[in-house]
């Protein structure tokens, strides 16, 4: 319990650094930024380019529209973060399974460990906005029954696609992870591979495939957010960032509330993967 408090302290205190170092800028620097030889090497720090922390809070209780019974700009920004949330945790259980199932293969067969992991490694050096336009060009095609393929579909294909690769790998790791010697009892006890597995790989790999699960959950964020504005779909924190970002004029408070609510899905997203910690305590020691 100390551990999560001080994690949790940490976090906030992080925040508060960020937001002091927020404002420490906006007082040091140049309004205009700061230009070498015709290169801005420094963001301009006037209110149109970096509001006050406190102006983009207080935008969070204006209306979205300027009409009578136009929800608040922090309704909108809330309901937005629940909708790609939805397609993020989507996301990160498709490429978590996907991933387990890839460890588990490549731990069983050598051969396809070396000639896969080569490819995995590299599958993470594709642009999703190279991506997004074939997922959503494949899935166009796809009709089952009389479900037809939707473009929240592809983004949580897209989310998955960078949620699998920490799981895959993480998972790796902790499968192989048991001392030499306790693979060798279980082999010597005449213990099947799926025996061993269960019994010692399985329980092995939970201290590597936690820190796997929170690096997946927020690259499963990321990715959704930039699915949504690649994609077009609607609904989402990322459009939303975008259509705030067109409208605003003069005055980007409004994308930065959209931002911050992005930042707190993240953290979300990953503090939900955090509560398997408590249900798998037990194997927290087992790191050799």
């Amino acid at each position: 319990m100390g551990g999560r408090w001080r994690t949790a302290s940490m976090a906030v205190a992080a925040f508060v650094l960020l937001v002091l170092a927020w404002e420490l800028a906006k007082l040091v620097l140049p309004a205009d930024g700061v230009s070498l030889g015709g290169t801005r090497v420094l963001p301009r720090t006037d209110d149109a380019a970096m509001p006050h922390v406190w102006t983009v809070i207080a935008q969070l209780g204006r209306p979205e529209v300027a009409v009578p019974g136009a929800r608040p700009v922090g309704l909108a920004v809330a309901a937005a973060a629940l909708f790609t949330l939805g397609l993020a945790l989507g996301g990160l259980l498709l490429g978590a399974v996907l991933g387990a199932v890839l460890a588990l293969v490549m731990l069983r067969f050598a051969l396809v460990e070396r000639a896969t992991l080569p490819y995995v490694v590299a599958s993470q050096t594709v642009p999703l906005i190279a991506i997004a336009p074939l997922v959503v060009g494949w899935g166009g095609r796809i009709a089952i029954g009389g479900w037809v393929w939707q473009p929240w579909a592809s983004v949580m294909v897209i989310s998955s696609y960078l949620a699998f690769f920490p799981v895959a790998v993480g998972m790796l790791r902790g499968l192989s992870s048991p001392a030499k010697a306790d693979v060798e009892l279980f082999h010597a006890m005449a213990a099947s591979w799926w025996t061993t597995l269960r019994r010692l790989r399985l329980p092995a790999s939970v201290p590597h495939l936690l820190p796997a699960l929170r690096l997946a959950a927020a690259a499963a964020v990321v990715g959704a957010i930039v699915a949504e504005i690649s994609t077009g779909t609607r609904g989402g924190i990322g459009r939303l960032i975008i259509e705030y970002a067109q409208s605003a004029t003069g005055d980007p408070s409004r994308m930065y509330a959209a931002i911050l609510g992005a930042a707190v899905l993240g953290l979300v997203a990953a503090g939900a993967v955090g509560l398997l910690d408590v249900g798998l305590r037990r194997y927290r020691g087992s790191v050799r």
